[in-house]
């Protein structure tokens, strides 16, 4: 029989008061506040919380705190991902994010969403995953949508809410968001 965090994980509906489940929050909200409460000076205290939060790149990744995430575990980072202060990743899927991508301040990233049947929502929830490529550019305060994938080398503006997919190498920007324009590869702006 699948578990709850099997359906979880495969974007299906499921029971978010699974004990297991509920279990894993906890840690992942203790390891958050633990990482909170350390000082910039702490680096070998934070980076061994970071390695144990993250599925994967906790080893290189460079966070500003405060950080705040559901599971921690199903965030897979590549080499260098930054977040700047006051980032929340709702990991209830998978969230891949590629090397060298940054995150301005305040930056949300939901896989998690809700059934529209009010009945069903009381008990349960589901989500989609998240896929960021290499050498991204979140602006600050940017809201990124369950199931979007954001293609490498792609800047997002400040403030915008993405709600569908974004191609490599542009500009896009806005609520939703869109694309404004392709990016040079030498250009500054």
């Amino acid at each position: 029989m699948r578990t709850e965090k099997d359906k979880m994980l495969a974007g299906e509906l499921y029971d978010p008061l699974d004990p297991e489940l509920v279990q894993a929050r906890d840690s992942a909200r203790s390891l958050c506040q633990d990482l909170n409460a350390t000082r910039e000076r702490d680096q070998d205290a934070r980076r061994a919380i970071l390695k144990q939060l993250f599925g994967q790149g906790g080893e290189s990744v460079w966070m500003q705190s405060p950080f705040f995430c559901d599971y921690g575990s199903n965030i897979l980072l590549g080499e260098r991902v930054f977040f700047n202060f006051n980032c929340v990743v709702l990991d209830v899927c998978v969230v891949k994010i590629g090397d060298f991508t940054l995150f301005g301040p305040a930056v949300q990233i939901y896989t998690a969403t809700h059934p529209m049947n009010a009945q069903l929502r009381r008990k349960q929830e589901f989500a989609k995953p998240i896929e960021i490529g290499s050498d991204v550019w979140v602006g600050g305060g940017a809201i990124i949508c369950p199931g979007v994938r954001i293609g490498s080398k792609a800047v997002i503006g400040a403030g915008s809410v993405v709600t569908r997919d974004i191609p490599d190498g542009v500009f896009a920007a806005g609520n939703p968001c869109r694309v404004i324009r392709e990016i040079t590869e030498y250009g500054r702006g």
